[in-house]
């Protein structure tokens, strides 16, 4: 599981390790005991960060005007598309 660093916590990565997942998350400058991670999958972090960003420049999906799930999820996906097409 990607891990932003701000949530690199012992709390927080035990919870991860608890739901089954590998916390990928690099350790803070601060830590006396580092940890090993994947330094490549952290990376790809970024690039998820930033497509979710894509898509929050389409104001009906930054602001929810639908109500319905089902509406605001038929939204995303064309968005998908038109991010895709461009």
């Amino acid at each position: 599981m990607l891990v932003d660093k701000a949530y690199e916590g012992d709390e927080m990565r035990a919870k991860v390790v608890e739901k089954g997942f590998i916390p990928i998350v690099p350790p803070r400058s601060h830590r006396k005991e580092l940890w090993e991670y994947d330094k490549e999958r952290y990376k790809q972090r970024n690039e998820i960060e930033r497509y979710f960003l894509r898509l929050k420049r389409f104001r009906r999906i930054f602001t929810r005007y639908d109500k319905l799930d089902s509406v605001f999820s038929g939204f995303i996906f064309f968005a998908m598309i038109i991010d895709t097409l461009i």
